[in-house]
């Protein structure tokens, strides 16, 4: 789920100290890493990424997903069944795997790749999570 910070922007990831956009950008541009939202979203859509949360809807307070309680999880069968070519998810952080094998398991001829979170509160240094991220990519 969006933290704070993206639920008062309406965008993923706008944390400013977030590396999500930043690891996108090493990854796929040569550009530094854009203001605009919109820009952004081009970026995974021209590199045929997309984005969605595990969970529709839950409680928390704060950011932290230890925090979350009483979660719904988004309609994954629809999205399957809409874009069939769907052949990997990867997944920033361990919270949202949990979350999605617990309701989904494993779904067969999609592979799952369980990333370190890019949000400030893993204190992985941006370098190590790049390299890491890197690998879903190659």
């Amino acid at each position: 789920m969006p933290g704070i910070a993206s639920l008062e922007k309406q965008e993923y990831y706008a944390h400013k100290r977030n590396h999500f956009w930043k690891i996108m950008y090493s990854l796929f541009s040569t550009l530094p890493v854009s203001e605009i939202f919109e820009e952004k979203i081009k970026l995974l859509q021209s590199n045929k990424l997309g984005l969605w949360d595990v969970l529709e809807n839950c409680e928390r307070k704060g950011s932290l997903d230890v925090h979350i309680k009483n979660q719904k999880e988004n309609d994954f069968e629809s999205l399957f069944k809409e874009f069939p070519a769907i052949h990997k998810i990867i997944f920033n952080g361990k919270e949202s795997h949990r979350y999605f094998v617990k309701k989904f398991g494993q779904i067969e001829g999609i592979t799952y790749n369980v990333m370190p979170s890019t949000s400030p509160a893993n204190t992985m240094s941006f370098e190590n999570k790049l390299k890491i991220w890197s690998t879903c990519f190659q």
